[in-house]
């Protein structure tokens, strides 16, 4: 595939949105698409600086009677910023999908986690494993390449703005182009549509909160915040994992990547070619193993 997936009208037309309180005050946003009445959930959380957008290409390349809830974690998208900002970490991310989760009264999910996303799958398998199905985790583990964090916090939490949508989608291809060399120039603009917002000075900006890459942390985080990760990881034996990796991600290596198979014995593994961090997960083969993967988790059990 060498460009993005397009997201339909059709499509458009059903989203629904959903606003509830954290705990700490802030009105928080999630989109939500497909029968309500469903008996899986399909949580997705994006990475740090995406949003909600993020997963439309993969609803939409799925084309399944099922719900899927993405959302726009606090300081991202629809979603409040936090004043303070000193809110933006993975633990307090968890405590609001868990606001989420209690605020629809769902009881049987299955995540999909992109990078930070599913750094905050894992911590939620290990608060409520009950409540999951099954993980769909994406370029991301318990243990992150520091080269790949020093790439990511080079260009996150800038202010930088552009003057039309044809700027900010020809500056998010020079940033991202090793990551989807692939890419054209209509697939950079749906990149920009999907990652920015125009303001209300006309100027377009990405759509997040520049201060949330101080939760990023040390781009080396040591080997105590790794032992504890794979503690975390450890949580997951027990739920169905499908990992998800770019072939080239600088985030998660394809040795970290082996270790995980080699702990989460009944775990699969996709290397998605030409991609590097983070897979968008409509590429063909992500939408074959991720359509393999839910369906088996929605069967009902006898």
């Amino acid at each position: 595939m060498t460009e993005a997936a397009s997201l339909s009208p059709a499509v458009l037309a059903t989203k629904r949105n959903i606003v509830w309180t954290s705990h700490d005050g802030l009105k928080l946003y999630a989109a939500d698409y497909g029968p309500q009445d469903s008996q899986v959930t399909v949580l997705c959380m994006h990475g740090l600086t995406r949003n909600h957008k993020d997963f439309e290409p993969m609803i939409q390349g799925l084309g399944m009677n099922m719900r899927f809830v993405s959302v726009d974690v606090r300081g991202r998208g629809k979603s409040d910023r936090d004043p303070s900002g000193k809110s933006y970490a993975p633990p307090v991310y968890v405590q609001d999908m868990a606001g989420l989760i209690a605020h629809l009264n769902l009881d049987e999910l299955i995540l999909v986690g992109t990078s930070m996303g599913g750094l905050m799958a894992m911590l939620m398998a290990k608060a409520f494993p009950d409540k999951i199905k099954g993980i769909i985790i994406n370029d991301v583990g318990p243990e992150v390449n520091p080269a790949g964090l020093k790439r990511i916090a080079g260009y996150a939490g800038g202010n930088e703005t552009f003057d039309s949508w044809g700027d900010a989608a020809a500056a998010i291809g020079r940033t991202q182009a090793g990551v989807y060399p692939d890419y054209g120039e209509e697939a950079w603009m749906e990149f920009a549509r999907r990652t920015c917002v125009e303001r209300d000075d006309g100027k377009i900006g990405f759509d997040y909160d520049p201060v949330i890459v101080q939760g990023m942390g040390s781009t080396s985080p040591g080997w105590r915040v790794n032992f504890a990760m794979w503690r975390v990881f450890s949580a997951l034996k027990a739920i169905p994992l499908l990992i998800i990796r770019g072939e080239t991600s600088d985030i998660l290596t394809e040795k970290t990547a082996k270790r995980m198979l080699r702990r989460h014995k009944t775990s699969k593994l996709l290397t998605v070619p030409d991609r590097g961090h983070t897979p968008f997960l409509d590429e063909p083969v992500s939408l074959h193993a991720i359509g393999k993967f839910l369906t088996k988790l929605s069967q009902p059990t006898s």
